[in-house]
């Protein structure tokens, strides 16, 4: 767990104090062993994900026992979290194990209700910063995350037979699934992600409201996610799209000049977009 934690959790959250960090270190470790089982598990990956939810019947019973779990539940008892987050997640493996395409953008959102915003929900909770407007803006942002993944994973995804890009757009822009595996980024295809990276950068910008409406640790937190997912957006676009070959992360010095004026920045709405 310490180590995905260091690989991929933000270095904003490393300033946090311990018990903040703890809290959302809990969370994480819940979400990476529920991706893990689903992605990673060598044996049958649905029974796996059936032990899973057994665990949490014993977390939400008080009765943790494995560490993910024991390291959770203090975080579940001081914000008297639900349960419904951490199912949804569950629900996202479960759907990875039987279905690997979608028809169009609104069902790939469906997934990433699943599969990414409930994350948002429950790190806002930790905060005890969770209105309605907020987490508004964070499920537009953690969706846009979730695209952002698969942008990077791109050719990865499709060689382990999944494919996240909306079968329609692909239809639109004369990609096949032949296209994600080669092993350059073609002409058709760079133009789908370019398309797919405007529309998933109009969703992590209404972070910039989100990050403008916290203050303190909160904000620390939140601008690193936000920025993150510039800055890897801003990647892809100065590798011109290359998702197959070309250096699609981030970096240090793009992260920190997304960083700091999102940080420093004013509110720049009452509200966020809808």
């Amino acid at each position: 767990m310490a180590r995905a934690v260091g690989e991929n959790f933000p270095v904003a959250l490393r300033a946090l104090p311990d018990d903040l960090r703890r809290h959302l270190q809990a969370i994480y470790g819940y979400a990476r062993l529920t991706d893990n089982l689903g992605d990673e598990h060598p044996g049958d990956r649905l029974a796996a994900l059936d032990w899973l939810e057994r665990q949490l019947d014993d977390l939400f019973a008080g009765n943790a026992s494995h560490p993910v779990f024991q390291a959770l539940l203090p975080t579940v008892e001081a914000f008297g979290l639900s349960r419904t987050p951490f199912e949804k997640l569950l629900a996202a493996n479960r759907m990875d194990q039987h279905k690997n395409t979608y028809a169009n953008w609104d069902e790939l959102m469906e997934y990433c209700r699943l599969s990414a915003n409930p994350v948002g929900h429950l790190v806002l909770a930790v905060f005890e910063s969770a209105t309605d407007d907020r987490l508004s803006a964070s499920d537009a942002v953690c969706s846009g995350l979730q695209v952002l993944e698969h942008l990077q994973d791109l050719g990865e995804d499709a060689r382990a037979g999944r494919i996240y890009m909306p079968a329609d757009d692909m239809d639109r822009f004369g990609c096949t699934s032949e296209d994600l595996l080669a092993p350059v980024t073609g002409e058709r295809l760079r133009r789908l992600v370019a398309h797919q990276v405007g529309r998933t950068r109009d969703m992590v910008e209404k972070g910039k409201w989100l990050v403008a409406s916290l203050k303190g640790y909160p904000r620390l937190a939140v601008a690193g996610f936000v920025a993150g997912g510039l800055a890897g957006l801003d990647a892809i676009s100065a590798a011109r799209f290359d998702v197959l070959g070309g250096d699609r992360q981030a970096g240090d010095l793009r992260l920190i000049r997304r960083y700091i004026p999102l940080y420093l920045g004013s509110v720049v709405r009452r509200r966020p977009l809808r």
